[in-house]
């Protein structure tokens, strides 16, 4: 086993308020960058919270990548976003194509600043 595990932590999000409160908006978003990147989506899930004290419910979408996952949890309530992009590299190297996705989903939700970090697994 060998791949890359990529993570993010966007802060001050400033796109559409839409896109951290509707699943099938977000999860649309997520199908297409998948594809765009070179990646193979076999699944998806898309979740919605309810509302809360605090405001809107946030969103989970997953998508189930024939070489892993992306799975994306969005705070409305504080313009934040989670990003998990990993992609197995067993028969092939796929770690371009992950970041050409973490890059296209960092550019959709325009962040004023993220945290973003690399593992290589399974060496």
């Amino acid at each position: 086993m060998h791949g890359l595990h990529l993570t993010a932590d966007l802060y001050g999000c400033a796109c559409a308020p839409t896109l951290l409160t509707d699943a099938e908006l977000l999860g649309a978003q997520c199908v297409q960058a998948v594809a765009d990147s070179g990646l193979q989506a076999v699944a998806n899930l898309f979740h919605t919270f309810p509302a809360t004290a605090h405001g809107p419910g946030g969103v989970t979408a997953t998508v189930l990548l024939a070489e892993s996952h992306l799975c994306v949890h969005t705070w409305p309530e504080t313009s934040a976003v989670t990003l998990d992009v990993y992609v197995c590299n067993f028969g092939g190297d796929h770690s371009a194509k992950a970041h050409a996705l973490m890059g296209a989903l960092q550019a959709l939700f325009k962040p004023d600043r993220c945290s973003v970090n690399g593992l290589v697994r399974g060496l």
